[in-house]
């Protein structure tokens, strides 16, 4: 059956209702959660090419023959699968990060299964491929010239525009990964106090997911290098969106935002136009230089919205972009933190009360200097780890308020272990493996490989 094609946009309330459409009663809010990890060969520690016997397309091609799940290509190369049941997806980063885009779940226990569930069906393939998977935020070994690209057009677009707008955008691209968690929201009161709340506190999830400490085989001066290579991408499409916690905050400011971000391509028969640099509002009022005289569809709009990379990001839901890649144990953390947070009513406005009276100037201070000292980082009177304790204190209450039990009776707070770990440690993971770096690795920061592959985190 042939797509149906989308709609041409004809006013500016389109573009408004694209977001709007989001809302949802409380009964209909779902996690999705994504998580990507670093692919190595478990005899050279090298990165996995997407070509070949051993490569991340026979990986793909083996996984879609296990699950039915639907290809989806860029030119001949399969680049990811789809469920067709509804939710979820595995598709690839551009230095071969591979990534689940978890379906929409109603508990964080059903998220912790799907997890789990994805890494043990593909542990059936890359064992035999000689195949790992590394929970990092930051590949700790690899020059950027020794990773390679995956086949997807939109990254021969987006890597030489980010080589002009910053300095560490194709390390972003090539060597970086992270743990999201999208939430959604009941209208527009309530996205906009999810998404100060979101804003205020991402500083807070980087400094307890902190996990890229390491860069080509040494420490590299910061606990979380993936945070700061955010913040030196590209100025334009990244950071804490100020604009959010003024007066007047609705769907139309972000649209407003939106609109301003510089373009990176038009997708037309399956093939990427490259108009990075463009603007979109040109390209409304039908001046786009590649394709004079067309106007924007609805899909033109969704794929352009999914070129911003603010600390959270619109789109039907809130993605919560702060945390660094991790261990396997790890996963089901970033969501229970921040379902903890936004979907209890009264640990929501906890939240809110903890950040409301929060400066611009210091929104900026914590995500600048919180990817170097993480919670050792000053604010106010005290540190990033006192916020970073009362945040997961009412995260802690949110869970217990939701109810949600396994079948042992245990609520979802028991997926804030790691950071329970953390805080009473006030060491962070990027701390504990320069502990081991310093101790007993003796300098030899490959022992990651083999001390901290995923393939042995699953349950």
């Amino acid at each position: 059956m042939a797509n149906t094609p989308s709609p041409h946009i004809e006013s500016r309330h389109q573009l408004v209702e694209t977001l709007s459409r989001g809302c949802k009663p409380k009964s209909d809010w779902r996690i999705g959660t994504e998580h990507e990890k670093f692919t190595y060969y478990s005899d050279t520690f090298k990165p996995v090419p997407y070509f070949g016997e051993r490569g991340i397309g026979a990986l793909l091609d083996k996984a879609q023959r296990e699950t039915a799940w639907t290809p989806y290509y860029d030119g001949e190369n399969v680049i990811g699968l789809n469920n067709p049941l509804g939710g979820g997806a595995i598709s690839l980063e551009p230095g071969g990060q591979f990534e689940l885009s978890g379906a929409p779940l109603e508990t964080i226990h059903e998220t912790c299964v799907e997890a789990n569930d994805h890494l043990r069906m593909l542990r059936k393939f890359t064992g035999p491929m000689g195949i790992e998977f590394l929970g990092m935020g930051v590949t700790p070994t690899w020059t950027l010239a020794e990773i390679p690209q995956m086949p997807k057009s939109r990254y021969g677009i987006m890597a030489p525009y980010m080589e002009k707008v910053g300095t560490l955008g194709t390390s972003m691209m090539f060597r970086s990964a992270t743990v999201q968690v999208n939430l959604d929201f009941a209208d527009e009161a309530d996205m906009v106090r999810k998404l100060r709340v979101g804003l205020a506190l991402q500083p807070v999830a980087t400094a307890l997911f902190a996990n890229s400490p390491f860069l080509e085989g040494k420490p590299n001066g910061f606990l979380s290098f993936r945070s700061h290579i955010w913040r030196n991408a590209d100025a334009a499409r990244t950071g804490m969106l100020p604009f959010v916690f003024e007066e007047g905050m609705s769907f139309e400011r972000y649209v407003e935002y939106a609109l301003d971000v510089p373009m990176y391509f038009v997708i037309r028969d399956g093939k990427y136009v490259n108009c990075a640099g463009e603007s979109f509002r040109a390209f409304l009022d039908g001046k786009l230089p590649q394709l004079p005289g067309e106007i924007p569809t609805l899909k033109d709009w969704e794929d352009h919205l999914s070129t911003l990379f603010p600390e959270v990001r619109m789109k039907q839901f809130l993605e919560m972009r702060g945390a660094d890649g991790g261990p396997w144990q790890g996963i089901c953390a970033l969501p229970a933190f921040w379902v903890g947070l936004l979907y209890d009513g009264v640990a929501l406005d906890a939240a809110w009360d903890l950040v409301k009276d929060w400066t611009a100037e210091e929104r900026e201070t914590l995500r600048a200097e919180v990817p170097r000292t993480a919670l050792k980082t000053p604010f106010r009177s005290g540190t990033v780890y006192d916020i970073a304790k009362e945040a997961v204190a009412i995260a802690r209450a949110g869970l217990k308020a939701r109810g949600n039990r396994n079948w042992e009776g245990a609520d979802e707070t028991i997926f804030l272990k790691p950071l329970d770990r953390t805080l009473e440690t006030g060491k962070t993971p990027a701390e504990r493996l320069l502990d081991c770096y310093h101790g007993d690795w003796h300098g030899d920061v490959t022992r990651i490989y083999t001390d901290h592959a995923m393939a042995r985190g699953a349950a």
